[in-house]
């Protein structure tokens, strides 16, 4: 056994080598979390382009994601059948090689069944990349390796549909995917040179083909109701009905089975760690409200206040730039500072971001957009970094890559369930703001008649001004749902408060002396 508790492991990595997986494999995780997204904005262009519909293209988004979503619990089986660092190697390689083959593709069946091989090969990367860098850095210093990690993870998703809309509208839609060919070479060659004569100790684990069938249908059908369900209305269609029951009934009886399972497929015994529990909670529930937060904010701006797409994304980019800047920063106060400190003052700063957003109006200037994503990207700094430390830190290193597997699967179920929520939430109050506006909209009101001569002065006929009007009520509809929206993710952000104060402090313990505490 070796001082971390876990099994034999090789020292910590030192000086170049070091310095190289760091690069590498935050690399690699920012590649593959970019490529989740990266895509949405390109749907029209792509599916255009190879004779398709915009309904059929969405296939493009699901089939990645459903894939994806299966194969990240399994990560730390296959890790442990293949080891971690050929895992990794063989899923980047992969990855790269479906990414020239999307992009290649002449036909929509084509790029859907090539991207279903990208989420496969993608599945394993983040959570072991993630792992491969805490068991290969030093014991004192792996809260800024998941900081440098971390940092990744929240800087990708806001990335994504920003490149994804320039090379779109600038480049062939197939660059969308070559680009992760020379990045996944390059994350190949690096992380073969640093982690070389480093595998991990392999086993042979069983498999259930009973967990496997469960997670697949549980899991894959609940990924595809999200993707599905507000383009087919949600429940009141049949096909979104079934996916619903299908999703309840497969994971109802996948955590049953698992629960008796003597060697499960999903070691649900790490949720009996109330630090693990608790992390898992937090990181699903705030990357809900994030997801929903980086879908909402663009949609606004271009259909609301005239953005394009390209103004859009650098009104949204500034929420990425803090965090590039303070991440380290935060990586050392977490050594120092209670982290449950970190994560309310990350969600007080969410929360009063989201209630001054709230006080949206359409004269709302740039800057009143830019200048709260500065202040996000704070919030932001401190979201990713302390909740994943205070999840892993002190985790027994052979049970890292399982339950990093887990983690980042949730997290992904919950990130699409903000953002097909939200995007849902706001044309349903839009709807609702609609009717309640139109009631105003009376006839005999003077200023109503006074708007109406106005524009008829204008040489507007009767049809032109309803029309006027309907466009003006409907602008105003939107914007009032989501300041609706965004005050009630800032409400929830309030009482994730609370649930953080349910976990242990550990980091002020936790270094020097000894290692960190085990869960």
């Amino acid at each position: 056994m070796n001082a971390r508790g876990g099994l034999p492991t090789k020292p910590p990595l030192e000086s170049s080598k070091l310095a190289i997986i760091t690069f590498a494999l935050p690399l690699a995780t920012f590649m593959q979390v970019v490529d989740a997204t990266i895509a949405n904005v390109a749907v029209p262009t792509i599916a255009g382009n190879l004779g398709a519909s915009y309904s059929q293209g969405t296939w493009i988004i699901t089939s990645y994601g459903v894939a994806n979503a299966i194969v990240l619990p399994l990560t730390g089986r296959l890790a442990q059948k293949f080891g971690e660092v050929r895992l990794f190697l063989w899923s980047t390689a992969l990855f790269a090689l479906a990414s020239m083959a999307c992009g290649l593709s002449g036909s929509l069946t084509a790029l859907v069944i090539w991207r279903i091989v990208q989420g496969i090969a993608g599945g394993p990367m983040m959570p072991l990349a993630q792992t491969l860098l805490m068991n290969n850095y030093p014991r004192e210093r792996q809260i800024m390796a998941l900081a440098l990690w971390s940092m990744t993870v929240s800087v990708a998703p806001v990335m994504g549909p920003i490149m994804g809309g320039v090379i779109s509208d600038s480049y062939h839609w197939s660059w969308i995917f070559f680009i992760n060919v020379p990045v996944g070479a390059l994350v190949i060659l690096l992380t073969r040179y640093g982690l070389r004569h480093r595998e991990t100790q392999l086993s042979v684990p069983r498999w259930s083909a009973v967990s496997f069938g469960l997670l697949a249908l549980g899991v894959g059908s609940l990924q595809m109701m999200l993707d599905r369900g507000k383009e087919l209305d949600w429940f009141n269609s049949g096909t979104i009905v079934v996916l619903g029951l299908t999703a309840l009934v497969g994971v109802t009886l996948l955590l049953v089975w698992e629960s008796r399972n003597s060697e499960p497929l999903i070691d649900l015994s790490l949720f009996k760690s109330r630090n693990y529990s608790i992390g898992v909670s937090l990181i699903s529930l705030g990357m809900m409200l994030y997801m929903g937060i980086v879908v909402l904010f663009p949609l606004l701006l271009q259909s609301r206040f005239g953005y394009t797409a390209t103004w859009a994304g650098l009104a949204t980019a500034p929420v990425g730039i803090i965090p590039i800047l303070t991440t380290p920063l935060v990586g050392r106060l977490l050594s120092k500072i209670d982290v449950r400190y970190i994560i309310t003052f990350s969600f007080s700063i969410f929360a009063l971001v989201l209630f001054y957003r709230s006080n949206f109006s359409p004269q709302a200037d740039l800057a009143f957009m830019v200048y709260p994503q500065l202040v996000l990207g704070i919030a932001i700094a401190c979201f990713f970094v302390p909740i994943t430390s205070l999840t892993f830190i002190g985790m027994n290193p052979a049970k890292i890559a399982g339950a990093s597997g887990i983690f980042n699967c949730i997290r992904t179920i919950f990130a699409a369930i903000g953002a097909s929520a939200v995007t849902t939430l706001w044309e349903r109050r839009e709807a609702f703001h609609h009717v309640r506006l139109s009631g105003l909209v009376d006839t005999y009101n003077p200023l109503v008649v006074s708007s109406m001569e106005s524009l008829r002065s204008l040489g507007m006929s009767q049809e032109q001004i309803n029309a006027f009007i309907n466009r003006q009520i409907t602008s105003q509809g939107f914007i009032l749902a989501a300041a609706e929206i965004f005050k009630l993710c800032g409400v929830i952000f309030i009482l994730l408060i609370g649930v953080c104060w349910l976990a242990k402090p550990r980091l002020k313990q936790s270094f020097p002396g000894g290692g960190p505490p085990r869960s």
